[in-house]
């Protein structure tokens, strides 16, 4: 009999660095086998063997780890046996990792910094290099160096880079934990003299960050940690590592910010300057204090480099600006080869779009300006001073832009296609999902989808990728579009951590996490505030959903707390704080009162079109743009937290404290459970007491009103149908279009087909338009846009243009389209239902979706008067089939063929 396959360690195979003392192993079942019914893990850490023996039970994913406890920077090893229906397995191929620097006292090595004297203005601080030499007198037998820093770095020994990480150490709560990178440089270290170097700058930590383009927001210097462990083939081991006799330069890049971009003079750099024997002019480092965030590895997979793009056009509107068309949108950056002759300017502005003229590029920011280091310079523009022809091309390896097009102004020549190349850099995450069906716009729009999920993430999960680059938590409603298209499991676990990490005591979850300001981004410039609801619920929909997708109740566990302290809080604001309009209303409250959360500042359904109207509270004034967009701001704020943003919060409150039951059941906490429960009962009764008529009718007529009272099980049982019917009429009254804002878009098509509405879930799917999804096609877009209509007709902008609001059709083409869904209770799709719903004319449709027992395969169609669908279960998994015409089955492990006559009478098929 075949072995499991596919070990893995907490979220990745083979880690290299992790600090995890105990960790936990996953594994796939043999193929051929329905089910696990004991497992045996042996292996070794160092030269002490162990063996778990045989252990009754069918888990086999986030095993615990049974053997000893490793020591820092040892490897452990391990093999995997199974007990199965078929029988006895062969062991496992093994799987290896190591450990990190596990104790605080194993780094010897020290915090430096550069000689930097007078911090420059943010945005124009450069990047600076730094160097240590060390030597060696035996053979090499392994080495291993550890690196992260308060900053970006990139690190080198003997003048090559170690590596392919991006952007490390990535962003993280740095107040809380430093992440660090291991590197294998076996086969880097020579005998005789070494030298490490570093490139540090800003990044995340100092740079300027999220709308408030604030800097300094963890600290007010870049530091340095680097320790290399080199293992001799006599058994000592040589150390070395930063310390005070490094030292620091400034190299070619003279500023570099992780939002506005990179500034290099090529002339400048230091030929070998991470070499043995590098001169120049070298200043001491300034050793730097120990934080007190812990250092420790991350679950997440790295940032990297993902693809390179060729231009599809260049065009020369006039003379010196060319403007590079790479086709797509993304995220990531621009290799330039051509720089022109030595000592030529060149700017580089990256932007989403066109102006509709298409002689300039669309910035936000208004167009960038030639001025060598003036604020003027713009968000998301580089400059560079070429070294002239053969010297090196410029690729700016400390900045991301999100971009399709960048123009190049200064450049005297023609920009040959084959010198420019667009750089996608994103977080590593593993493609989880594919579709394909009868209509090419459906297959291409999933393809969009799949850019603006990977554009959106690069260590968090940024909201968009121009002009705020946070990691805002409407994760909590994109999330479950994600996961379908990659393996989002580490990422969301990282980022939870960061969540919790800068959550305030009172259970406040801030607007994105991390958030480099902390207490401050309360009063700093363009302040909202925190804790507004369908965010701040992240805390509790995105541990949910990643159990939900991957069944790792471990995470669970850990952000119980950070989930209890959430929903505690808004218990707490609704049981003391009364809006004012209803409390004129009703000078008594009603006893259900306690329940409703309506006060505080909302975001409400953001950027619903067409929104109804709302009476202004007495007092309070419309805002209008000013010039003082300080003042806009603050009138902004006060003017959405006078608003009654009730039936909107509390349908969160509810969702919330529903699934933390729920949370609380998984985890054995049985009396969480049912307290939770009962308070989401509370909460349910109350939304229906004021937001259900007697009649009822919902007092707040909105699409999305109607679809979170059906989505989330707020209207009465009975009542489901009149709503859904009542949901659809406000769609035939908006013109056969949505209605809908981001938190609510992801509901939309599901919600519809799930309650009797299949005929228009498809119309509004297939329609074309202003405000639709396939205006995204009709209008040259390459990924989903914060706006409905982020680009119009006439090529003309709005908001971002990489936002997964609306990527979230890939729900509705995987779940209703191919018809394959996750049990509701029962994670990682060890339980899944196969109901295919066909419409909108198509004649098959197909997915693929590699879940964590392993790969799935869906494909139905429709010829000559019947229906097949074809079904591959994986091993350890069961599926329920239910058939278009209602016929149902179940299906165990293995390739599974249904059939029925007939063409269902809503397939749209003549």
């Amino acid at each position: 009999m075949s072995a499991p396959t596919d070990l893995r360690v907490e979220h990745r195979p083979a880690p290299l660095g992790l600090t995890e003392r105990a960790p936990r192993i996953s594994w796939r079942l043999p193929p051929g086998t329905a089910a696990q019914r004991a497992y045996r893990i042996k292996g070794g850490a160092g030269d002490r063997p162990w063996d778990t023996g045989w252990v009754t039970s069918d888990r086999s994913l986030f095993v615990p780890y049974g053997g000893p406890p490793p020591a820092s920077r040892e490897e452990v090893r391990c093999a995997v046996q199974v007990r199965t229906d078929a029988g006895l397995s062969s062991w496992s191929a093994p799987i290896r990792w190591e450990t990190g620097l596990l104790d605080r006292d194993d780094w010897v090595a020290g915090w430096i910094g550069p000689a930097e004297g007078a911090v420059p203005p943010a945005g124009f601080r450069p990047a600076h290099h730094l160097r240590g030499g060390f030597t060696v007198d035996r053979a090499v037998a392994r080495a291993r160096v550890y690196a992260t820093a308060q900053g970006l770095y990139e690190l080198f020994l003997n003048g090559e880079r170690v590596g392919d990480a991006e952007l490390a150490p990535g962003f993280t709560a740095y107040r809380s934990h430093l992440h660090v990178q291991a590197y294998d440089v076996t086969g880097a270290v020579r005998r005789g003299a070494n030298v490490l170097g570093a490139v540090l700058s800003d990044g995340w930590f100092r740079g300027r960050t999220s709308y408030h383009r604030l800097p300094d927001g963890f600290g007010d210097r870049t530091a340095l940690l680097v320790q290399l462990h080199v293992d001799h083939e006599d058994g000592t081991t040589t150390v070395a590592g930063t310390g005070p006799d490094w030292r620091s330069a400034v190299g070619a890049v003279k500023a570099a910010d992780f939002f506005d971009g990179v500034a290099a003079d090529l002339r400048d750099e230091p030929p070998g300057w991470s070499a043995p024997g590098a001169g120049g002019d070298w200043d001491p480092v300034v050793p730097r204090a120990r934080p007190a965030a812990r250092l420790i590895s991350s679950p997440a997979p790295p940032v990297r480099r993902l693809q390179e793009l060729r231009p599809v056009a260049i065009t020369r509107p006039r003379r010196g600006r060319h403007i590079i068309d790479f086709g797509q949108n993304l995220g990531g950056r621009v290799r330039l080869a051509d720089l022109g002759p030595r000592g030529t300017l060149l700017a580089l502005t990256h932007a989403e779009a066109l102006l509709p003229d298409g002689r300039d590029v669309s910035t936000a920011s208004g167009q960038a300006t030639l001025r060598w280091y003036e604020p003027a310079r713009g968000v998301q523009t580089d400059l560079v001073i070429s070294g002239g022809p053969g010297g090196p091309a410029f690729e700016p390896r400390h900045t991301r832009h999100g971009f399709r097009y960048v123009q190049v102004d200064g450049h005297p020549g023609e920009i040959a296609a084959e010198s420019a190349v667009a750089v996608a850099v994103s977080s590593d995450l593993p493609r989880t999902g594919w579709f394909r069906c009868s209509d090419p716009r459906l297959e291409r729009l999933h393809e969009i989808a799949y850019w603006t999920y990977r554009n959106q993430a690069c260590d968090v999960p940024t909201a968009e990728i121009t002009r705020e680059v946070a990691g805002w938590t409407d994760f909590g409603w994109n999330i479950r579009g994600a996961l379908l298209l990659n393996d989002v499991s580490g990422l969301s676990a990282k980022w939870l951590a960061d969540l919790a990490a800068d959550q305030w005591p009172d259970g406040t979850v801030r607007n994105y996490a991390p958030d480099p300001l902390g207490p401050a981004s309360t009063t700093a410039r363009f302040a909202i505030p925190h804790g507004q609801a369908g965010f701040g619920d992240a805390a509790v929909t995105v541990p949910w959903e990643t159990w939900r997708a991957y069944g790792d109740d471990g995470l669970l566990d850990r952000q119980y707390a950070s989930m209890t302290a959430w929903v505690e809080r808004v218990a707490r604001i609704a049981r003391t704080g009364r809006h004012p309009g209803r409390r004129a209303a009703r000078p008594v409250p009603a006893p259900h009162e306690a329940f409703l959360w309506d006060t505080g500042y909302h975001f409400g359904e953001h950027l619903e079109p067409d929104p109804p109207r709302r009476p202004v509270t007495p007092g309070r004034r419309r805002t209008t743009w000013a010039t003082d967009l300080d003042s806009f701001t603050a009138a902004v704020v006060e003017e959405m937290t006078g608003r009654d943003h009730a039936a909107f919060a509390t349908a969160y409150f509810h969702r919330s404290a529903r699934l933390l039951a729920r949370i609380a059941g998984v985890l054995g906490r049985a009396a969480d459970a049912d307290r939770y429960g009962r308070l989401a009962g509370s909460v349910r009764a109350a939304w229906q007491a004021e937001f259900v008529t007697p009649g009822g009718a919902l007092t707040c007529d909105t699409q999305a009103t109607h679809l979170r009272a059906l989505a989330y099980d707020l209207v009465p049982e009975e009542l489901r149908p009149r709503t859904a019917a009542r949901l659809a009429e406000l769609i035939r009254a908006a013109g056969t279009r949505p209605g809908t804002g981001l938190p609510t878009t992801h509901l939309l098509l599901p919600v519809l087909a799930d309650n009797g509405h299949l005929d228009l879930a498809y119309e509004l799917l297939l329609r074309h338009g202003s405000r639709s999804w396939m205006s995204v096609l009709d209008n040259g877009g390459t990924t989903f846009w914060e706006t409905w209509d982020g680009i119009a007709p006439d090529g003309t902008t709005m908001l971002a243009l990489n936002m997964p609001t609306r990527a979230s059709v890939v729900e509705f083409l995987h779940g209703h389209v191919a018809g394959l869904r996750p049990a509701e209770d029962v994670p990682a799709y060890r339980r899944f239902r196969v109901a295919p719903q066909p419409g909108g004319g198509l004649t098959h449709a197909e997915v693929t979706y590699d879940c964590p027992y392993g790969r799935i395969e869906v494909a139905w169609r429709l010829a000559d008067g019947r229906f097949r669908l074809d079904v591959t279960v994986p091993p350890g998994t069961t599926a329920e089939i239910v058939l278009p015409g209602g016929a149902r089955a179940e299906a165990g492990p293995g390739s599974h063929t249904f059939a029925e006559p007939g063409v269902p009478a809503d397939s749209g098929v003549a």
